[in-house]
């Protein structure tokens, strides 16, 4: 399996393999700032945890996703990320369908949790590119994905139809190997910074 599941552990960050052992936790954490609630992201609800989990899990052993647990460093559940979209034979993953609880957000939690996904993408599996889709209209999500040094690729106009048949357009970023260095860099002047 490419990649395979692996814990990757920053000073801000724990990103672990999801199993249903997160579900409890990760009700509570999507219930923190009712994100299950945003219409342009899709973020389960309490209710459908469960589910979302056994659907990444499902999608991971099909092959095309391999997703995380993101928990802050005493072990506490806040959120998910994954791999997705994984093309073993280019060497290329997205980095999707991620969420964190309205607690963690704005902090170092989520800069690190990207560096190590980045880091982990880059020096270890040797990709070739790591791709973001967001929805157009997402204005946090492409703010993030642009702090982090992606370019815009392009957008996928009528791409995907959403809750309640809203047509998405996918906003699509990428960073290539050769960008790394320098993305690595302003991640790692982000997190030494001092915060105000």
């Amino acid at each position: 399996m490419w990649p395979a599941p692996v814990t990757l552990t920053g000073e801000h960050v724990i990103l672990a393999p999801l199993s249903q052992d997160h579900a409890a936790a990760l009700r509570t954490a999507c219930a923190d700032g009712d994100l299950y609630r945003l219409w342009y992201t899709a973020i389960p609800s309490p209710n459908g945890m469960k589910d979302e989990i056994d659907r990444r899990l499902g999608l991971q052993k099909a092959g095309s996703m391999l997703p995380f647990c993101v928990m802050t460093p005493d072990g506490t559940p806040v959120g998910m990320t994954t791999y997705m979209n994984i093309d073993a034979g280019n060497r290329r993953v997205e980095i999707g369908s991620t969420w964190y609880r309205t607690s963690v957000q704005r902090g170092p939690l989520n800069t690190e949790a990207k560096q190590l996904l980045l880091s982990h993408a880059f020096d270890t599996l040797d990709c070739i590119a790591v791709e973001f889709r967001t929805h157009f209209m997402n204005q946090q999500s492409r703010s993030a994905i642009e702090r982090l040094g992606a370019k815009l690729d392009g957008i996928l106009r009528s791409h995907q139809i959403g809750p309640g048949d809203a047509i998405r357009d996918t906003a699509v970023y990428s960073i290539i190997a050769s960008e790394w260095p320098a993305v690595r860099a302003n991640l790692t002047w982000k997190l030494e910074r001092p915060r105000r």
